[in-house]
């Protein structure tokens, strides 16, 4: 049995029957609700089963929502709601402090390049700060001032005495720490080098020449060791 037409509501016959939108259509039947232009299976828009031309395609409306005061209170409760997520995603996340970057080939270059720039800052300071920090303090020298020379901060009839150069034939040490000078009579060491003519002259101190620098004054005996 033929099925009926989806417009005219006849018998469609095998030979002129279109099947779309769940219907069965004569060739001529098919065509725009709006404007009856004659429609293909190419270039049909359906709409509630029932085909239309791209001009008369219906177009989608929204439908406005009144304030009632019913809608007005489930929009308030909406925004607590939504305020109270934000709360409690808030709070534990608090402490993590950190967001989630995507480990991208840019961002590991640019995390090792961060990487290398910290190394070489860090080496830097270490350098410059190995000269006084790998060393123990000089004996019988307090810890400086900043107004007052550290010289003057010992006792009252013990003075340290003069930087003066004793005769030739002294010891030869080496030196086990690096020390910078604090007086413009003392001696700047480096780790391992040689001190020449080496004479103790006071408590915890001794005069010699760096064989290095050539440089000829008063250096911490805890700094030294005899060769």
């Amino acid at each position: 049995m033929n099925p009926p037409c989806g417009r005219c509501n006849k018998p469609v016959y095998p030979t002129e029957k279109i099947n779309c939108l769940d219907k069965y259509w004569h060739k001529g039947c098919f065509s725009c609700e709006v404007c009856k232009m004659a429609l293909s299976m190419t270039n049909y828009k359906g709409f509630e089963k029932k085909p239309y031309c791209s001009m008369h395609y219906p177009k989608t409306s929204f439908t406005i929502v009144t304030d009632t005061p019913e809608n007005l209170r489930l929009k308030q409760q909406s925004m607590l709601n939504s305020q109270a997520l934000y709360k409690e995603e808030f709070e534990k996340n608090k402490g993590k402090g950190f967001s989630v970057v995507a480990d991208t080939p840019e961002m590991q270059r640019l995390k090792k390049t961060q990487d290398q720039i910290s190394n070489i800052k860090y080496h830097e300071e270490f350098e410059r700060s190995k000269i006084r920090s790998d060393a123990p303090p000089p004996e019988n020298r307090q810890e400086e001032q900043p107004s007052i020379p550290e010289r003057y901060n010992e006792p009252a009839g013990q003075p340290r005495p003069p930087a003066v150069a004793p005769s030739s034939g002294g010891k030869r040490y080496q030196a086990l720490y690096s020390y910078m000078a604090a007086e413009p009579d003392e001696v700047s060491l480096l780790e391992g080098d040689v001190i020449l003519d080496v004479e103790p002259i006071d408590e915890g101190w001794m005069f010699g020449c760096n064989q290095r620098t050539g440089q000829r004054g008063m250096l911490p005996a805890n700094y030294v060791r005899p060769v």
